[in-house]
């Protein structure tokens, strides 16, 4: 990894079983043609979706990009504070957790306006919405918070492992990752009652729900795990490329950036069989599925690129 690559790796962190065979290398890559890209600000990271809109977290310059999800066109561009790591839609407004200062920000998702700053814990980093409240991964205090949306209300905070930083609804429960624990934890959404935590790989980060399971990124370990979701028992750990960052689902497929790769993958869902791996910008590290089209953040070239499904 180069020095740059160092750089901007860092700030994402710090600011946010049958191990599958690789496909034959450039017989599995799709034209570059076939993939739009679209201009983002300093260093995007993570994405949320409004149903029309791509938000897209630049943390070079602690901003965020509004982008139209029919033609990549810029809608707005919107300053944050400092530090910003985490983002999330909650049917009405953008949520930004800030790192730096431990507080999430809302905007309008409409316009961009800024709603309010709230205080919450130390890191935030993960965000997660389980249909009225927002809860947020605090990765240096250790614990999660569940905060009423409608009114940035800390509505109780609940203890977790070492440096949790992604969260998950998956329509039940809350499911954490323990990045430097090396663990992810159930809770129930209603209490934040601690249901049960499972052991994985090392570097467990982000989460994605699909079907009855749920998928973890393993960043250290170059894997991705998939777990049942009624339990937590370990059902797969998948060997991909390097640094692993983020997940999506559309629906048959897991999508996954490995960021020292420049490479997207798709896997298949139902037994992880890696089936494709697309070229990717510089250093992807977000993903994400629109409902037509996969969209990935490029950290080292300030853009993002949209995967058609003439592409896939």
């Amino acid at each position: 990894m180069n020095t740059t690559r160092t750089i901007i790796l860092a700030l994402c962190s710090a600011l946010f079983i049958v191990a599958s065979q690789f496909p034959s290398a450039e017989a599995q890559l799709d034209q570059p043609n076939l993939i739009e890209t679209f201009p983002a600000g300093s260093v995007p990271t993570y994405m949320a979706f409004d149903g029309e809109n791509i938000w897209v977290l630049n943390q070079g310059d602690d901003s965020v990009t509004k982008l139209r999800a029919s033609d990549g066109s810029v809608q707005g561009n919107f300053p944050l504070i400092l530090g910003p790591q985490g983002i999330v839609f909650d049917g009405s407004n953008i949520w930004v957790s800030s790192f730096s200062l431990a507080k999430l920000i809302k905007l309008r998702a409409s316009d961009g306006s800024l709603l309010g700053i709230f205080r919450v814990g130390q890191g935030p980093q993960g965000l997660t919405f389980d249909g009225a409240n927002i809860w947020v991964a605090n990765s240096v205090a250790n614990n999660v918070m569940k905060v009423r949306a409608s009114d940035g209300t800390i509505l109780g905070t609940f203890p977790v492992g070492e440096f949790p930083r992604g969260i998950l609804f998956d329509g039940t429960d809350i499911w954490v990752t323990e990045y430097s624990g090396g663990s992810v934890d159930k809770l129930r959404a209603s209490d934040g009652t601690l249901l049960g935590s499972t052991r994985v790989a090392g570097g467990p980060n982000a989460l994605v729900a699909a079907g009855e399971d749920i998928w973890v990124t393993n960043e250290d370990a170059m894997h991705l795990t998939r777990l049942r979701a009624s339990d937590g028992t370990i059902l797969q750990t998948v060997r991909v490329g390097t640094t692993p960052t983020w997940l999506a689902f559309d629906g048959a497929n897991i999508w996954v950036p490995n960021s020292d790769d420049d490479k997207v993958m798709k896997l298949r869902a139902s037994d992880g069989v890696i089936e494709k791996r697309y070229r990717a910008g510089n250093l992807p590290v977000g993903i994400l599925f629109d409902g037509t089209s996969i969209w990935v953040t490029n950290a080292e070239d300030d853009t993002v690129n949209k995967i058609s499904r003439a592409a896939r």
